[in-house]
């Protein structure tokens, strides 16, 4: 077998390596030359996935990339793994998907499977996906090629998370396009879930991503009603995880990061309208975890305010700008929201990230870019914590004259001035 992977991030990257584990040929698709060219040379870019991993099966012929996507006639299925993120107004953007689809048209030939997998509203794939693709190539979804639905499942830095392990929902177009994806995914997954549609695939990426917006959002509220009652929060999640059943435990933050939970729960939200039904449910949690940054600028205001300091002015250090701990990926991360609001406010705030040792370009803070990782040390005004990587677990900060802000609950050796956020 010999399938394309178009986008070759966070999700592509370690799928194309599954199905390349399992003996079948994978032609990574990428726009960005930069990664083609770290796959040519047998290199990783994404930090927990090493060297060696990649380099094996290129070394193997089971893997390389291009730039070219009309090496696509030559494959039996191509996998769309591309962004969907929102736009300026916090609606769906499933650009990168149509584009991907134009791109791929011209070249698809019959018989070919083309799975979506980035997420989406129900109707993505069978409507907009669909309609692009048989406009490109006169073909037609059902008869010519197939079409199918089938949402990433990655949990990045989680050494117990393997791609060939998680369940792997596949819901098709008809029912030959779902067993079409079966066959394919059957190569590398090894439990797969069929459902009845492309619509209840991309419906049960969402309810997973909104279960987890809703929760945290409930556990940030409590933060701050907590707070107010001198309760500490992350000691009461501690004690009420001890019940064996009718809880899961969910932990606040400062905001929420990432490409699905700040993100996913609008598409539906967006799409509901349509139907005429409100998610107010959804757009409540979203209000409450979105307001996150401000309670921990006021935290911060605090904690300066109890040294006779102001904001404005203050030298402040943010350690954690990956969303999530010992990751690279920063996108979406809270910890750029939480910089934009002190720098607004007239502070000076440098970061220290052991995962992202320099700030690339991203859509939402473009004029970040290019700043680096600064030292750790207690000679600024403030220091905040965003981001519960290990190192910071691991850190003696009881010497620390400057406070100490934790948004995760991460200091084990604490100064005086510490403050939980």
């Amino acid at each position: 077998m010999k399938i394309g992977i178009v986008g070759l991030g966070y999700v592509g990257l370690p799928l194309s390596l599954q199905f390349a584990r399992n003996g079948v040929e994978v032609v990574g698709l990428d726009i960005d030359a930069s990664k083609v060219d770290a796959i040519r040379q047998g290199r990783s870019y994404i930090k927990h996935i090493d060297d060696t991993a990649v380099a094996e099966q290129v070394r193997g012929g089971r893997f390389w990339a291009t730039t070219d996507f009309g090496l696509v006639k030559q494959l039996e299925a191509v996998i769309i793994c591309v962004p969907t993120p929102l736009n300026k107004h916090r609606e769906p953007d499933i650009s990168f998907v149509l584009e991907t689809g134009r791109s791929l048209a011209p070249h698809l030939a019959r018989g070919t499977l083309v799975v979506l997998e980035s997420t989406t509203y129900p109707g993505t794939t069978e409507d907009e996906l669909r309609s692009v693709l048989e406009d490109g190539s006169k073909l037609r979804a059902g008869q010519d090629f197939h079409l199918a639905f089938s949402p990433e499942r990655e949990d990045p830095a989680n050494p117990a998370s393997k791609v060939a392990d998680i369940p792997k929902v596949v819901g098709g177009y008809t029912p030959q396009c779902l067993e079409k994806a079966m066959v394919l995914y059957g190569r590398a997954i090894k439990t797969l879930v069929p459902v009845s549609s492309c619509r209840v695939a991309e419906a049960t990426k969402l309810l997973e991503n909104i279960f987890r917006s809703v929760n945290i959002a409930l556990v940030n509220e409590l933060k701050v009603v907590y707070s107010a009652m001198g309760i500490d929060i992350w000691e009461v999640i501690s004690a009420a995880k001890t019940k064996p059943f009718g809880f899961m435990p969910f932990y606040p933050g400062p905001g929420l990061g990432g490409h699905c939970i700040p993100i996913d729960p609008f598409y539906l939200t967006w799409k509901a309208r349509e139907y005429g039904q409100h998610t107010r449910f959804i757009e409540l949690a979203g209000e409450i975890n979105t307001g996150m940054p401000d309670y921990v600028v006021g935290r911060v205001a605090e904690a300066l305010n109890d040294q006779c300091k102001p904001v404005k002015g203050a030298r402040i250090l943010l350690l954690g700008l990956a969303y999530k701990a010992n990751v690279d990926d920063d996108r979406e991360s809270p910890s750029y929201v939480l910089m934009e609001k002190l720098e607004a406010r007239g502070a000076t705030v440098a970061y220290h990230d052991p995962h992202v040792p320099l700030i690339r370009a991203t859509r939402e803070h473009p004029h970040f870019a290019g700043r680096r990782s600064q030292l750790v040390s207690s000679d600024y005004d403030l220091v905040l914590i965003s981001t519960a990587h290990d190192e910071y677990r691991q850190m003696d900060f009881s010497s620390f004259a400057c406070p100490v802000v934790d948004t995760r609950n991460c200091v084990t050796q604490r100064p005086v001035n510490y403050y939980q956020a």
